[in-house]
């Protein structure tokens, strides 16, 4: 199982960090142990700026290489949402030493993901609405309409360099808001209305 993440994907957010808006997706990847489903998150000791990052994330449900985008819901069939936790002062760091940041990105635990909804469930993948709370209030929200690259260019991009697999997941990147966790924090991620994971900050 293999976790792709997309990031610059949505303009404000881009905006909110100073980062140009990317002519094509910006790709990279979470291990396996990145991986946390309806657990309590607790904040690593090699960082002190922990951001959540809320996110639509898709299923793959099928293997595909090359995938066209018009064939692209053939391999697809399940989406929720979830947090692409990112420790932004060590993000900050690798990045003005021009290193990777993978370590900022992929350490154990920074991909949480919610409950599951069939793609057949939707009106239209794309304007799938999202949102999250932290401590019950809103910080962020977005549709899958506002992407910068939607899920049908993102799949096909993505399957040029890699082979999908069934399995793999796609984090499609953050809308503008995100923020610092600590310590005792709730966040809680919603699909449309309904709410698909609830977190609490160790």
């Amino acid at each position: 199982m293999k976790i792709f993440c997309i990031g610059r994907n949505y303009s404000e957010h881009a905006k909110e960090l100073n980062n140009e808006i990317p002519d094509a997706p910006v790709v990279f990847m979470k291990p396996p142990t990145a991986l946390l489903k309806g657990k309590d998150f607790y904040i690593p000791d090699f960082s002190n700026d922990i951001h959540y990052e809320c996110e639509l994330v898709f299923r793959i449900c099928k293997n595909g290489k090359h995938i066209v985008e018009e064939f692209v819901s053939k391999y697809i069939d399940a989406v929720t949402v979830g947090i692409d936790f990112t420790a932004r002062d060590l993000q900050s760091e690798q990045k003005k030493k021009g290193l990777p940041w993978e370590i900022a990105k992929g350490f154990d635990n920074s991909a949480v993901i919610g409950d599951f909804t069939t793609i057949q469930n939707l009106e239209n993948v794309n304007d799938i609405a999202f949102h999250m709370l932290k401590n019950q209030e809103m910080v962020q929200a977005g549709s899958s309409g506002q992407m910068i690259n939607n899920i049908n260019q993102m799949i096909s991009y993505i399957s040029k360099y890699f082979t999908l697999q069934q399995g793999d997941l796609l984090f499609t990147g953050t809308p503008a808001g995100v923020g610092k966790v600590s310590v005792g924090d709730k966040l809680e991620g919603f699909l449309e209305k309904e709410k698909k994971f609830e977190i609490n900050i160790k």
